[in-house]
């Protein structure tokens, strides 16, 4: 198996339908072992059961925003693992008056808690287990086309994307002198917990499957194996990517046009919602 022997961390799982839950999936079944972290009590009762799914004890509480928490985590990791060999980092966040109200109208406050959680929260984990992460070690996060590009809705959060993706570049000249590698996985839309705060995004759902190349959008089993491969020593040569598993919506510069019964040219979005 492709992982066998391996041992990582995966921060941010909060249930079956996390993407987080998809990549740590695809790394069980290669034969990897593996630690979780939740957010607070509620969601302890989910993650709890899943470590179990994929035979691991360990399960830490970690709000990355806690200095208690952050400053521990090292220390656990190392009394139950000694060192891993990668880091996944599932965690963004953005208060919901910032993903409804227009970009604009984006507060200080808001906006600071959005780069501090989505984006600085992935420089001060990795800093903090320095100690504890191998010298060959594949860290990853991940990001969404709402970075690089305009997506509606997306607003603040879209910002936070865009200088994490800015950061794995940062971060993967500097750790690479260490032969550690980063990179972002940045997958098309999926009905998770984190999706559910962006307005309108069964919109988002039906454009990205009417016209990405595939016809069709991804599922966290297709992200699960694109991280796993990232993860790996099969990919021992990438660092500083951005990885779109998007069924290919991200090379698009036009949506796909279609007749409609009027025999007019219309974008396919239209013929699909009348």
């Amino acid at each position: 198996m492709i992982m066998k022997g391996k041992k990582g961390l995966i921060v941010g799982l909060a249930n079956n339908k996390s993407i987080a839950y998809g990549i740590a999936k695809a790394c069980a079944a290669q034969g990897a072992e593996m630690a979780f972290t939740y957010l607070n009590d509620a969601l302890k009762k989910r993650v709890e059961p899943i470590a179990k799914e994929f035979g691991s004890d360990y399960v830490y509480e970690l709000d990355v925003s806690n200095e208690e928490h952050m400053s521990g985590i090292a220390a656990k990791i190392e009394k139950d693992f000694g060192k891993i060999d990668f880091l996944v980092h599932s965690v963004a966040f953005a208060p919901k008056e910032a993903l409804s109200a227009p970009f604009m109208k984006t507060t200080k406050s808001a906006f600071q808690i959005a780069m501090d959680i989505s984006v600085y929260s992935f420089i001060d984990l990795t800093n903090r287990l320095e100690s504890v992460l191998s010298d060959d070690a594949s860290i990853l996060t991940l990001s969404y086309l709402g970075g690089p590009k305009y997506i509606v809705n997306y607003n603040v959060m879209g910002v936070a994307k865009a200088a994490l993706e800015s950061s794995v570049r940062y971060m993967a000249v500097e750790l690479g002198a260490k032969g550690q590698r980063v990179n972002a996985i940045s997958a098309g839309p999926i009905k998770t917990l984190a999706a559910a705060g962006i307005g309108d995004f069964k919109q988002i759902l039906n454009w990205n499957e009417t016209n990405a190349p595939l016809k069709r959008n991804v599922t966290i089993d297709e992200v699960g194996n694109s991280a796993m491969y990232l993860l790996s020593n099969l990919s021992s040569g990438v660092t500083g990517e951005v990885h779109y598993v998007d069924a290919g919506y991200n090379i698009m510069g036009m949506a796909a046009a279609a007749t409609n019964e009027e025999g007019k040219t219309v974008l396919a979005w239209d013929t699909r919602n009348q």
